[in-house]
């Protein structure tokens, strides 16, 4: 009986702990979704809601990310504090054989790969820069679908994103998409229209172009303050 009563008496007490414990707080890094104008991570509703104007192209966007990525995303979306919307900016056809090929997959990868073809741009440019006679006529002539595939496949972005878990067949796909590739090119025109997008990367805070900002710490000092206004 009193091993009987000292087993009851232990799973109350676990119950009570379990109910009595606070609920796990939400990833928010974990809501991807796609947008009319992008890709957003984070909770819709959060406080500080950023766009970012990226060009793959853009060593400036490549060292944003590799120097904002953890701090933003871990301590700004995960907690909920902000949400962050990736909007292409097409400056030139690399731009838009790997903005396609970013958005290749389900929504939830894009980050993902929007990640992987910004940190490996040194070695995809260097390729850019050397690039022969012959393959400059690929990037040159014939179906915009036929350009993006060759530039995919001369800067090795189909191999990346093989190498992601995509299908050859998937990439091919995403390359061909003709219709998706004129999207891309007038939302990029349309939204630096909008917010008078002067280069890259530019960022929106709130609805509103943040002014001479261009890289991760003047950025992540207009979120400092922005955060503690807000608390």
């Amino acid at each position: 009986m009193k091993r009987t009563a000292a087993a009851a008496l232990a799973a109350i007490a676990m119950s009570l702990a379990l109910s009595a414990a606070p609920a796990m707080a939400q990833n928010w890094n974990a809501e991807i979704v796609e947008t009319d104008q992008g890709y957003r991570v984070g909770d819709p509703e959060a406080p500080l809601q950023i766009i970012e104007f990226v060009s793959y192209s853009c060593s400036h966007c490549a060292e944003f990310e590799r120097e904002a990525e953890a701090e933003l995303r871990y301590l700004y979306v995960h907690e909920g504090y902000a949400a962050l919307e990736v909007r292409h900016l097409i400056r030139n056809p690399i731009d838009l054989a790997a903005a396609l090929l970013t958005e290749c997959g389900e929504p939830a990868q894009f980050f993902d790969n929007h990640r992987a073809v910004l940190t490996t741009q040194d070695s995809w440019m260097e390729t850019a820069q050397g690039l022969n006679e012959a393959q400059i006529q690929r990037w040159q002539s014939g179906t915009i679908s036929s350009r993006m595939r060759a530039i995919a496949a001369d800067l090795g972005f189909d191999d990346l994103m093989e190498s992601r878990g995509l299908s050859a067949s998937q990439v091919t796909a995403c390359l061909n998409d003709e219709g998706r590739a004129q999207e891309i090119a007038e939302m990029s025109r349309a939204n630096a229209s909008e917010y008078n997008v002067p280069g890259t990367p530019s960022f929106v805070l709130n609805g509103t172009l943040l002014d001479g900002v261009h890289a991760w710490q003047p950025l992540r000092q207009v979120l400092l303050a922005a955060r503690q206004n807000s608390e």
